[in-house]
């Protein structure tokens, strides 16, 4: 009798199977893994940003807080010289009305003198910077060409003639009774009465006008002392106005219409001198009033703050500065035959992580660069420490070091060239990319 004999199923071989799959297929299931945590440890980065939103925001309440109780940011206006004038109108009825409305001149020509006293004020860890300015405006108006608004000479009302001067923030920027000199005789500036103009909050001095004295020349001059902060304009209402500004700051931003026709800057402050010819508005109006913005040139004086910027630019870089760090431990590992475990990776890409905290607290007592070469050289130091302990191996931890150099070197320079970030960012990744390529050659994911 023929037996038949089968070969029996020898035991453990499926677990030999999912073992040999294991052992070929564990280096890319660790490089996904390593690619995940560094996703997870990319999340917290979203805090660190919401954290420096949160700073500059306490920032400007500080900003505000101050300019507050001394005095906000101010235009100072030139004269306009006001004339009121009489229409009349009749209805369906044949019942005349008579309304008063006004009349408004630009003066011929304007100069202004402003010396600009800066003052650094303080809240908490945040600066402010308020000023105290010595002003001095004059001109003269006329001849004064009523003819053009085409009202009858008996209509206008000369001896309610006002001068009309206003300054943004005047209730705490002016602490003086401001008075003008108009031609031989000085008259105060008053808060004007409720709807006496167009032009709201401005200060108001009736001044001596006649039919005869509106074909003269009619001079006018101010001089008084305004306080502000982070900015002073000067709406340049007159025909040709020419503005000299000088202060002690050392580092102003110049803003408004136009720039300066001419600016000296040096370490002791700056002078800046404009010159004006308005063409945004007519010489003289009735019934209405134009934007003074439109004309408005100056100087914004403010500590030149952007480590909260350049914070929230770096933190974006964030997942890119991990995956290359963990791309060099990987290679590492993998080269060099030293197994690291996933925990250690964590640890080390916790401590890239608070590279963000640190630049962030640093850079509000000092200034960015420092701030983030004194966050730089404690990461790299601590994670060039801990891979060199594990790996016992000086050689390898320098390795380390150069790496996060050169990335935390490269991250700098995209944040300092703003404008070629988009250059520098495809340039550094593009031979990032060729460097990781070259050392992956010979690795054996099988």
């Amino acid at each position: 009798m023929e037996t038949q004999s089968t070969t029996p199923t020898e035991p453990g071989t499926a677990g030999t199977i999912i073992q040999s799959i294991w052992d070929k297929g564990k280096l890319f299931m660790k490089a996904v893994i390593i690619f995940v945590m560094a996703l997870f440890l990319w999340l917290p980065t979203t805090m660190i940003m919401n954290m420096v939103r949160e700073r500059e925001s306490r920032q400007r309440e500080a900003i505000a807080d101050i300019s507050s109780k001394w005095a906000g940011r101010q235009t100072v206006m030139t004269p306009v010289l006001m004339v009121p004038y009489t229409e009349s109108s009749q209805d369906a009825k044949g019942v005349i009305s008579t309304v008063k409305k006004n009349a408004y001149f630009l003066a011929g020509n304007a100069r202004i003198n402003a010396t600009v006293h800066p003052e650094k004020r303080y809240r908490g860890i945040y600066q402010v910077i308020v000023y105290h300015t010595d002003l001095s405006i004059s001109g003269s108006f006329g001849p004064l060409a009523y003819g053009e608004l085409k009202i009858p000479a008996a209509s206008l009302l000369w001896e309610e003639a006002a001068l009309l001067f206003k300054v943004t923030d005047n209730l705490k920027g002016i602490n003086e009774d401001v008075r003008v000199q108009w031609n031989d005789s000085s008259h105060s500036l008053l808060p004007q009465p409720l709807g006496a103009s167009h032009f709201e909050d401005a200060l108001m001095a009736v001044v001596p006008m006649s039919l005869e004295k509106a074909g003269l020349e009619n001079k006018f001059q101010l001089k008084f002392s305004l306080n502000g902060s982070e900015q002073l304009l000067f709406a340049a209402l007159a025909r040709e106005t020419s503005i000299t500004m000088q202060s002690t700051w050392s580092s102003p931003s110049f803003t408004g219409i136009k720039l300066p026709d001419s600016r000296e800057l040096n370490d002791s402050g700056f002078t800046a001198k404009w010159r004006y010819l308005n063409r945004s508005m007519p010489l003289v109006w009735k019934n209405t009033v134009y934007p003074t913005e439109q004309s408005a040139m100056g100087a914004d004086l403010v500590i030149a703050v952007d480590s909260y910027d350049k914070t929230l630019r770096s933190v974006k870089y964030a997942l890119l500065c991990i995956i290359l760090t963990f791309a060099s431990f990987f290679l590492i590992e993998t080269i060099y035959r030293r197994p690291l475990h996933l925990l250690q990776y964590g640890l080390a890409g916790l401590a890239l992580v608070l590279f963000y905290t640190l630049l962030l607290s640093i850079s509000e007592y000092t200034s960015f660069n420092l701030a983030y070469l004194l966050a730089a050289v404690s990461t790299i130091s601590l994670v060039a420490w801990y891979v060199g302990s594990i790996m016992r191996s000086g050689k390898l931890a320098a390795f380390i070091s150069l790496v996060l150099g050169v990335v935390y070197a490269y991250i700098f320079s995209i944040i300092q060239l703003q404008d070629y970030s988009l250059l520098m960012g495809s340039i550094g990744l593009f031979v990032a990319l060729a460097i990781i390529m070259y050392f992956s050659r010979k690795l054996q994911w099988s």
